[in-house]
C-alpha cells in the first residue's frame, strides 16, 4: 500500500493484488491489536541483514518522522511506551484505515492468487486463477512465512528465485524458545521478570515471560534473533543489583532471615524455588560462606539456559533471510538484474528488532520504490 500510494502520486496507473480477504491483515494484528507502527529511535543497528548497510539509504529518506507525521495529519491518537515504541491509542484499523484512505487511484483486488509470473517485451505477464495483467514494473511485497494464518507464503522467494536472485534461507525470527520437556518450568507459567538476556555478544533488557512449553516476552523474542540452535542463552535476573553486597548488608540487619525469604523479596517466590538449591535457600544469612554468597551471585546473574528449539512461523512476529540485499538496488529497491522487478518489506534480508521496526522498514522500502515504480 505505500509503494501504491507513492506511485499513483506519480500518476502511475497502480493495481494492488491480494490473495487474501482484505489487505493489512498484519497491521491489523500488530502490537496485539494497537498496532506499534513506528520508533522513535530508528537505526539501522536495530536491524539484521547480510547487509547490515543496505537499510540506512531506505531509512534516511523516508524516516520514522515522516510517518508520524502522517499518523498526525489523520489526527490518530498514539503514545509512546518503552524504547520509544509508538503504538495507537484505540486500534490498529486506524493505520490500516489511513493507508486505504490514501490510496486514490489504487485499484485493490483482494482474494486475487497469482499463479505465475512471465517476462514480456517491455514488462511483465502476471497470471491469475481467470485473468492475466500486463505491467512495466512489478513489485513484490508479500512478506515472508511468519504467522501462515494471517496468509503468510514463500511466493515472493519463489519469484527472486525464478529470476536467478539469491535468497538467504528463511528463519523464525522474533519467536518464543522451546525448552526440552524435562527442562520445561510449567508451574511458573503466566510469571514475567524483568531481566537481561544475553546470547552472541547482544544484549536486551525487557521482561520474560514463562509459558507452558517455554520462554518468551519481549526480551526472549529480541534475542532470538540472535541465537543458533545449540546455544546457550544467559539470563541475568538481577541486573540492577550488586546481589552480594545486599546479601552481606541484609546480614548484618536481619542475620537470621532466610535466604530464599529474602531473595523472595526480589523474584518471584516460584522462580526462587526453581534457581536456588532447597538447601541453601533454608539457610539464615549469616551461616552463609561467602564462596555460597559468589556462587548465588554467579548463578542469578548469568544463569545459562540451551533451547530446544523455537516456536516456529506459527507464533513469530517477523522472517529473518530473504531476497538478497546485495541483488537489489538500495535506493530504488529494484533488481539489479532484472528491470522493473522490485522487492519491499518483510521478504527482503532485512530484519528488525521488537519495536516497530520492521513496520518502519515497510514504510521505507515501500516509499523508496514508489519514487521510481
Amino acid at each position: 500500500m505505500m509503494c501504491a500510494i507513492e506511485a499513483a502520486k506519480r500518476g502511475r496507473k497502480v493495481l494492488l493484488l491480494e490473495h487474501s480477504r482484505k489487505p493489512g491483515n498484519k497491521i491489523l494484528m500488530a502490537g496485539g491489536g494497537r498496532c506499534n507502527f513506528t520508533n522513535m529511535n530508528i537505526d539501522a543497528s536495530n536491524f539484521i541483514s547480510h547487509n547490515p548497510h543496505f537499510c540506512k539509504s531506505a531509512l534516511s529518506r523516508y524516516t520514522q518522522w515522516d510517518f508520524i507525521a502522517m499518523v498526525n495529519e489523520h489526527n490518530i491518537p498514539y503514545h509512546e511506551r518503552d524504547h520509544g515504541q509508538l503504538f495507537c491509542n484505540e486500534s490498529s484499523k486506524d493505520i490500516l484505515d489511513m493507508l486505504r484512505s490514501k490510496c486514490e487511484g489504487v485499484e485493490i483486488r483482494v482474494k486475487t492468487s497469482v499463479t505465475k509470473v512471465a517476462t514480456i517485451i517491455g514488462g511483465f505477464s502476471v497470471h491469475g486463477e481467470s485473468q492475466i495483467w500486463k505491467c512495466e514494473s512489478l513489485v513484490i511485497a508479500t512478506g515472508g512465512l511468519s504467522i501462515p494464518t494471517a496468509g503468510a507464503t514463500p511466493f515472493g522467494y519463489h519469484i527472486a528465485e525464478q529470476f536467478g536472485i539469491k535468497v538467504w534461507p528463511p528463519s523464525a525470527g522474533l519467536v518464543p524458545f522451546t525448552l526440552k520437556p524435562e527442562e520445561r518450568m510449567a508451574p511458573l507459567s503466566g510469571i514475567s521478570v524483568d531481566v537481561t538476556v544475553s546470547c552472541n555478544g547482544q544484549s536486551f533488557r525487557e521482561n520474560i515471560l514463562f509459558t507452558h512449553r517455554g520462554l518468551s516476552g519481549p526480551a526472549i523474542l529480541q534475542i532470538s534473533n540472535y541465537w543458533y540452535s545449540g546455544q546457550n542463552v544467559c539470563i541475568n535476573w538481577l541486573p540492577d543489583m550488586e546481589l552480594d553486597k545486599l546479601i552481606f548488608a541484609r546480614a548484618k540487619s536481619n542475620p537470621k532471615q532466610h535466604l530464599k525469604t529474602f531473595i523472595g523479596t526480589l523474584l518471584p517466590q516460584r522462580l526462587v524455588a526453581l534457581l536456588i538449591d532447597e538447601n541453601l535457600a533454608e539457610k539464615p544469612l549469616n551461616q552463609l560462606t561467602h564462596s555460597q554468597i559468589k556462587n548465588l551471585t554467579l548463578t542469578l546473574k548469568s544463569w545459562q539456559i540451551k533451547p530446544a528449539g523455537t516456536e516456529g512461523y506459527r507464533t513469530a512476529e517477523v522472517t529473518q533471510g530473504g531476497v538478497d540485499c546485495d541483488s537489489l538496488s538500495s535506493k530504488t529497491m529494484e533488481s539489479k538484474t532484472q528491470i522493473g522487478l522490485y522487492f519491499i518489506g518483510e521478504v527482503v534480508d532485512m530484519t528488525g528488532w521488537l519495536g516497530g521496526y520492521n513496520l518502519q522498514w515497510a514504510w521505507s522500502s515501500g516509499w523508496c520504490a514508489g519514487q521510481y515504480v
